[in-house]
C-alpha cells in the first residue's frame, strides 16, 4: 500500500534523521559529532536509531487506523524513554534487575517489535521469531537438545529490550554500523539511474554475440543485484527489460523468465555491496567487511561464468543470434552520459580494499555521486529527492524490523545457553563426518531460506550450524559463505522460487516451468558452495598459486559441466550423445571439486581424483568423435 500526505513525509523525516544520525556517528560532519551532547553512549544511538524507524513499521505496514498510529505512538515513547534513561540503564545494569516501569516497557516493546516482524516480513518469521523469543520461560520443558536455562518472564523482556544480546544484538549492530551506508549507496545508485546505465553498457557490449540478450540479462542483472541486494526487486527492475530482449532474439518465454532469475540470484552473491547479509556476517566474523567481499569475489565470478556458459552453450545449440546493432547504444555513448557512475564505484572499491574505510566509504561515494548528478542533466528536483528519501526510509524500516526481529533469536539462544549445546548435539548426530555436516547444513539453509529472509536464515544458522561446521575443521569463512548460498537457492528451486516466480510474471510463462527451468539453468549453483568449502584457495586462504590452481581446476570443471548439461560445449561445439554428456559432467564434477579424502573417507586422494575426471572426459571426446564419423 503505498503511503500518501502526511505519513509519506512521516516516513521521509524518518529516513533523514536515522542517516543524520549514523553520520553523525561516525562523525562524518567536519570529524566532529554535533549529536555529542545528547547522545553520550552506544545504547542511545541505538534507541535513538530504533525510536526513528520501528514506530513507522506500522505506517508503512498499516492495518487499521487508529491502531496503527497508537502502536506507533506507543512505541516511539518507549524508545524515547529507554533513550532518555540509557546511562542509568548501563550504570545500573537494568538489563539484570530493570525497575518495574522499565520491566512492562521492555515487554511492551518486545511485543511491538514481534507485531511489527509479523506485518513487513510475514507469518513465518513472525512464527519462528516469537517461538525462539519465549522459549527462555518454557526452556526447562523442552525436549532433549531445546532444554535450556530457564528465566521468568520479566527477566526474559528485559533481556531482549535492554541487553546487547538480543534486539541490539550482532545484526542490528551491523546494521547501525555499516548497513546503512550500503543502503544509501545501493538507493542512490537506483534512484540516479545506474541500473539503466549498467544495463547499457551491457546491451553495447554483449548485445551483438550469440544468445547477446540472455548474455546482458546476467552482467546487467549481476550489477543490479549487487546495488539492491533484493533478488525480486532486480528482476522486477531489470527484468522489464532483458526478458522482452531476450524473447526477440528468439528464446522461449519461460528460458528467458528462467536467465533472468539466476541472473538476479547471483547479484546479491556479487560484491562489493552484496546486500545487508554480508555486513552481518563481516560483524559475526569480526573481520573488516572488504575481506568478507574479497572472499566472495571468486565464488560468485564462477557461478556468473557457468551461468555465462550455459546460456552460449544453449544459444549454440539452438543457432540464436544476438540482437541487430541498430537496436544498441554503442559503448561511447553510454560511458559519456553515465561516466559518474564508474566514478562513484571506483572511489567505493578504493576507500573499502585499499584505504580500508568501510564505515565511511559509502557515505563518500554517495556524496561524490550526488555532487556529480546534480552537475549532470539527469539532476533532481524537490519531488525525486523526496522520493528517494521516501525509498531508503522503506527499506531501511524493514530492516531494522527483520534485524530486530532475528536478535530475539540469537538473545533467546544466549539466554538459554542453547548456542553451545546446539552445536555439540549437531556433531554427535553427524558421528563427526563432515560430509554428513555440510549435507544437513545444506538442507537446513535451504528449508529455513523458503519461510525466513536470506538474512534471518543466515543469522541462525551462523550461530547453530556455522561452529559445528568450524569444529569439524572447516575455515570460518567458507563455511558462512556455504551457508548463504544454500540460503540463497530457495529463489531459483520449486515449489518456491521467489525469483523465477516474480520473472515468470513478466514473462507470461508458466512458473513452475520457469521455475524448474531457472533451477536447470542454475545448477552450477548448487555445486560451487560444496567446491569453496572443501578448497579454501577460493575463498582466498592460501597462497598466490594454490589460488590459481583451484580457480583453473573450477573453471574446467564448469566448463565441462555447463556443457553436459545444454548438450552443447562451448568452444568445441555439439554432437554429444545421452552417455558422452553423461562422462563429460561426471569428469567435469571430479576435476573441481576437491578431495574427498577426508569428506567421504574414500581413500582416494586428490590426484586419483583428477585423474579418474580426465578418463572420463577424455572417453567422452573419444566417444563424441566415434560418433560423429558414423561409428556409433
Amino acid at each position: 500500500m503505498a503511503l500518501t500526505g502526511l505519513l509519506r513525509l512521516f516516513v521521509v523525516a524518518g529516513a533523514t534523521v536515522a542517516l543524520v544520525l549514523a553520520m553523525d556517528a561516525l562523525r562524518l560532519f567536519g570529524g566532529i559529532q554535533f549529536l555529542g551532547e545528547w547522545i553520550r553512549i552506544e545504547t542511545q544511538y541505538y534507541f535513538a536509531l530504533l525510536g526513528c524507524l520501528l514506530p513507522l513499521a506500522f505506517l508503512t505496514y498499516p492495518r487499521q487506523k487508529f491502531i496503527d498510529l497508537g502502536m506507533a505512538l506507543i512505541t516511539f515513547s518507549i524508545c524515547g524513554y529507554f533513550f532518555w534513561n540509557a546511562e542509568a540503564l548501563v550504570d545500573e545494569a537494568w538489563e539484570f534487575g530493570a525497575p518495574p516501569l522499565a520491566t512492562w516497557m521492555s515487554l511492551a516493546l518486545w511485543i511491538a517489535l514481534l507485531e511489527a516482524l509479523r506485518r513487513s516480513a510475514g507469518w513465518t518469521l513472525f512464527a519462528i521469531a516469537g517461538f525462539f523469543s519465549l522459549m527462555p520461560i518454557f526452556a526447562e520443558q523442552m525436549p532433549g537438545p531445546l532444554s535450556g536455562l530457564a528465566a521468568t518472564w520479566q527477566e526474559t523482556a528485559v533481556y531482549h529490550a535492554l541487553s546487547i544480546e538480543s534486539i541490539f544484538g550482532l545484526p542490528f549492530r551491523a546494521f547501525a554500523g555499516l548497513v546503512i551506508g550500503f543502503v544509501l549507496f545501493g538507493l542512490t545508485l537506483q534512484h540516479t539511474g545506474g541500473g539503466r546505465f549498467f544495463l547499457n553498457l551491457a546491451f553495447a557490449l554483449l548485445g551483438r554475440v550469440r544468445g547477446g540478450p540472455a548474455k546482458v540479462a546476467i552482467v546487467s542483472s549481476g550489477l543490479m543485484g549487487s546495488m539492491s541486494g533484493s533478488v525480486v526487486t532486480n528482476v522486477l527492475t531489470t527484468g522489464q527489460l532483458t526478458i522482452p530482449a531476450m524473447q526477440r532474439a528468439g528464446m522461449s518465454a519461460h528460458y528467458a523468465a528462467g536467465v533472468e532469475a539466476c541472473a538476479s540470484t547471483g547479484g546479491v552473491l556479487l560484491p562489493p555491496i552484496m546486500g545487508s547479509t554480508a555486513f552481518v556476517m563481516a560483524t559475526f566474523l569480526e573481520i573488516p567487511y572488504y575481506q568478507v567481499a574479497l572472499a566472495a569475489a571468486i565464488p560468485a565470478l564462477l557461478y556468473f561464468i557457468g551461468l555465462f556458459l550455459q546460456v552460449d552453450a544453449h544459444a549454440g545449440l539452438q543457432g540464436l543470434h544476438g540482437l541487430d546493432e541498430s537496436e544498441l547504444p554503442t559503448v561511447r555513448d553510454t560511458l559519456r552520459e553515465g561516466w559518474y557512475y564508474v566514478t562513484a564505484f571506483a572511489v567505493l572499491i578504493f576507500m573499502l580494499v585499499y584505504l580500508q574505510r568501510e564505515a565511511i566509504a559509502p557515505y563518500i561515494a554517495t556524496g561524490i555521486l550526488l555532487l556529480l548528478n546534480q552537475l549532470s542533466r539527469e539532476r533532481w528536483n524537490w519531488s525525486e529527492v523526496i522520493e528517494f528519501l521516501h525509498a531508503t526510509g522503506k527499506l531501511l524500516i524493514e530492516l531494522v524490523v527483520v534485524l530486530g526481529g532475528v536478535g530475539l533469536i540469537v538473545g533467546a539462544l544466549s539466554l538459554t545457553g542453547l548456542g553451545g549445546t546446539l552445536v555439540n548435539d549437531l556433531l554427535y548426530i553427524a558421528g563427526g563426518s563432515v560430509g554428513l555436516l555440510l549435507l544437513m547444513g545444506a538442507a537446513t539453509s535451504f528449508v529455513l531460506g523458503i519461510g525466513m529472509t536470506v538474512t534471518a536464515a543466515y543469522v541462525f544458522l551462523a550461530i547453530i550450524l556455522a561452529p559445528a561446521l568450524i569444529a569439524a575443521g572447516l575455515p570460518s569463512m567458507a563455511v558462512h559463505l556455504f551457508i548463504l548460498y544454500w540460503a540463497m537457492l530457495s529463489f531459483i528451486t520449486p515449489p518456491v522460487a521467489l525469483g523465477a516466480f516474480a520473472a515468470a510474471s513478466i514473462a507470461k510463462s508458466p512458473p513452475l516451468l520457469t521455475g524448474w527451468t531457472a533451477m536447470r539453468l542454475g545448477s552450477i549453483i548448487y555445486f560451487i558452495p560444496f567446491v569453496f568449502v572443501l578448497e579454501p584457495s577460493l575463498v582466498l586462504q592460501g597462497d598466490a598459486l594454490s589460488v590459481l590452481l583451484a580457480v583453473v581446476e573450477a573453471l574446467i570443471g564448469i566448463w565441462l559441466l555447463a556443457g553436459a548439461i545444454q548438450g552443447f560445449l562451448p568452444l568445441v561445439g555439439g554432437g554429444w550423445s545421452w552417455w558422452t554428456r553423461w562422462f563429460l559432467g561426471l569428469g567435469g564434477f571430479l576435476i573441481a571439486l576437491p578431495s574427498l579424502e577426508g569428506v567421504l573417507e574414500t581413500g582416494v586422494g586428490n590426484f586419483y581424483q583428477a585423474l579418474a575426471g580426465a578418463v572420463l572426459v577424455a572417453s567422452a571426446f573419444g566417444g563424441r568423435l566415434w560418433i560423429r564419423r558414423g561409428l556409433g
